[in-house]
């Protein structure tokens, strides 16, 4: 790993731009003291990796819904319709999600971990603060793999012009409204949405943001908040935990679909790319591709590998074990009813403390935004975020 040191923007700062979860509960700073230099090979690679990546998750996803695989995925039943609803329909068009990838700097090969499809975390970080770091370092934003802010104004201009070009937006845009929502006593989640809500309100749309407890649904009349219909629902809230913990709302939303009365984004097809026992499904159509590992349903025999819940978070409820299947690493959770998956193991990238790195890229029509994570074997809710810059030698 090449490491610069960096002054962080101090918590004022952060805070005043809307970033309160800058420091752990340990004291430190969430965000490093350092950046990841690369190199315009290795940007490009990310970009397309990625960019490839999404294609085969759209050909499997086909594969999925062709031949009724939801079973598999641990897809709960009563939002297999909503998926299929919004994978025929390209109005339902997936807004952004994040790659985690290993490998990708030092000479390693890139290759996919998950696809955190429906609701990523560390927009605010990627698209914002490694921004305002190398500012406050003097150094030029611009030399960064990270455009994902813009990226993500021209993808909501998407959802009204379908298409590449996004220019003549305003005389296709006829006043539809966007209605974001996350949980109440989230800082960053509602910081998130927030930012989100700005740039599709600069994008052009009409915007207003409701904690999700506020929102009213209608099966025939579709989504309100204080008495304003919307056309748009974006919320920050699993599909997963909808299906299994709101029961009542995922039939809502399923009928408010079928009647066309709104539009939801993340789009519930996202579920099935979310799960990660989609990397089994990619693994059987994709045996040995290059950007991939072997997946599982069952133990891999005779190497190192992962076993994870498929819709786990942070590292909760992972194992790490050796071809021998010594444990070398397990994090406890609170997700282990779910099926698990086993992953060949692959060793991320190293700094001369041991601390591994995990790159996330963002997705939004097309490769748009990399930042890393910084942590122990199994990356958890502790590990840090490390920004980056790309550094012509």
């Amino acid at each position: 790993m090449r490491l610069k040191p960096v002054k962080i923007p101090d918590n004022k700062f952060l805070e005043g731009i809307g970033f309160y979860w800058h420091t752990d509960p340990d004291a430190t700073s969430y965000i490093a003291d350092e950046i990841v230099e690369i190199t315009p090979d290795e940007a490009d690679a990310y970009y397309e990796a990625v960019n490839e990546l999404y294609e085969m998750f759209a050909e499997a996803g086909e594969y999925v819904i062709e031949n009724d695989l939801f079973h598999e995925l641990g897809i709960p039943f009563n939002v297999i319709d909503a998926i299929k609803m919004s994978w025929d329909n390209d109005i339902h068009w997936h807004l952004y999600g994040r790659f985690d990838l290993a490998g990708g700097v030092d000479g390693r090969p890139i290759k996919l971990i998950e696809f955190n499809a429906d609701t990523p975390t560390a927009l605010f970080e990627t698209s914002i603060i490694q921004w305002a770091t190398l500012k406050v370092n003097g150094m030029d934003e611009s030399h960064q793999f990270n455009d994902l802010y813009e990226a993500l104004g021209s993808n909501f201009k998407r959802l009204v012009m379908m298409e590449d070009d996004v220019e003549d937006f305003e005389n296709h845009y006829d006043g539809w409204k966007i209605l974001f929502s996350s949980v109440k006593d989230n800082p960053e989640e509602e910081s998130t949405v927030k930012l989100l809500q700005t740039i599709a309100s600069e994008a052009g749309f009409v915007t207003e943001f409701a904690y999700m407890e506020d929102v009213e649904f209608s099966a025939t009349d579709g989504v309100f908040y204080n008495n304003e219909n919307y056309e748009y629902w974006f919320k920050l809230y699993p599909w997963e935990d909808i299906a299994i913990e709101e029961s009542d709302l995922a039939m809502l939303m399923t009928q408010i679909m079928e009647n066309q009365k709104a539009i939801f984004l993340n789009p519930a097809y996202t579920l099935m790319f979310q799960s990660k026992a989609f990397m089994k499904i990619l693994w059987d159509l994709y045996p040995n591709h290059p950007l991939l590992l072997e997946t599982s349903f069952e133990p891999l025999q005779g190497i190192a590998q992962v076993e994870k819940k498929i819709f786990g978070r942070e590292g909760a409820n992972t194992i790490i074990v050796d071809e021998n299947e010594k444990v070398i690493e397990k994090r406890d959770g609170e997700y282990g009813e779910f099926p698990s998956i086993f992953q060949e193991y692959v060793e991320l990238p190293t700094d001369n403390k041991g601390n591994s790195y995990q790159a996330g890229v963002f997705f939004a029509y097309e490769g748009c935004g990399l930042g890393f994570r910084r942590g122990g074997l199994i990356l958890d809710n502790l590990s840090k975020f490390v920004g980056h810059r790309v550094v012509v030698d």
